[in-house]
């Protein structure tokens, strides 16, 4: 068994595959790539991952892409401790948890994150620069999206959409967890935490997590939970440095007030009960 991730340390995608495994107990050897230098876009990259993205699994010579299904080839492949229900109905509703990340989620701590952090790396840029990392976005909507949100910051739809995506998804989450479950299916951990759990980690560190979770107390148990756990520590909490830190809550407490007072204009036009 030889197992290598590519990865870069504040990537959500790698965190949530580092979990994976650190919850299985699996050694792997590291590849670091490099997100700031653009290293993703590397020719030799590419042949690993045409969609120039991190993370990509390389096991015993054959690559794994999509962060998601890497978590699932781990747990097929690695079966204990299982991280996935044991009857296919279990396994189907953890499946709506884990896509409504990918497709909702995702998206929206790409916008919060490209709205503070990476927008103000990319005024850094030169023109040159900046231009060649959009050139290099193969997928045209994640280009469109990116661009949108670096001339418009935290003005952007992109944003705006990512507030409702957060409190839409919290609310149902807080209503699953309402029954005394510690999890979101039940008794057992499983890949619907480890899909989640970066994504919520990017918002605490950046300041934000509070918007949404001050008054959702079952969700801030199951998160301490989260936190508590070994492998959550060793897959993402001591990995990152006072680098990738800082940045996170500076910029983050930089677009905090606005965060928030978006979030007030969605609850007043669509009101979410939880």
């Amino acid at each position: 068994m030889a197992l290598t991730l590519y990865h870069f340390n504040n990537s959500v995608c790698s965190q949530k595959v580092r979990l994976a495994l650190a919850e299985k107990g699996l050694e792997w050897e590291e590849r670091f790539v490099d997100l700031v230098k653009l290293e993703q876009y590397e020719p030799d990259y590419i042949q690993l991952n045409p969609k120039g993205v991190v993370p990509t699994l390389v096991h015993d010579g054959q690559a794994v892409i999509e962060s998601t299904l890497i978590c699932e080839y781990l747990d097929d492949t690695f079966p204990n401790p299982s991280l996935k229900p044991a009857h296919p109905s279990g396994c189907a509703a953890m499946r709506v948890w884990t896509k409504a990340v990918d497709e909702g989620i995702h998206e929206g701590v790409v916008a919060l994150s490209f709205s503070a952090m990476f927008r103000a790396r990319m005024k850094g840029m030169t023109d040159e620069q900046r231009a060649r990392q959009f050139r290099n976005i193969g997928d045209p909507v994640r280009r469109d999206r990116d661009r949108a949100v670096f001339e418009q910051g935290v003005k952007s739809s992109y944003v705006f959409n990512a507030i409702a995506v957060y409190e839409t998804t919290f609310s149902k989450l807080e209503k699953v967890l309402v029954d005394g479950r510690d999890w979101i299916m039940g008794d057992q951990y499983t890949l619907a935490e480890i899909n989640f759990a970066p994504y919520v980690a990017r918002l605490e560190y950046m300041g934000l997590l509070e918007i949404w979770i001050e008054n959702r107390p079952k969700i801030s148990a199951w998160w301490h939970r989260i936190k508590a756990r070994l492998a959550y520590q060793r897959g993402l909490s001591d990995r990152l440095t006072a680098s990738d830190i800082e940045p996170m809550q500076r910029f983050g407490g930089a677009i905090h007030p606005r965060v928030a007072e978006l979030r007030q204009d969605y609850l007043g036009e669509f009101i979410v009960a939880d």
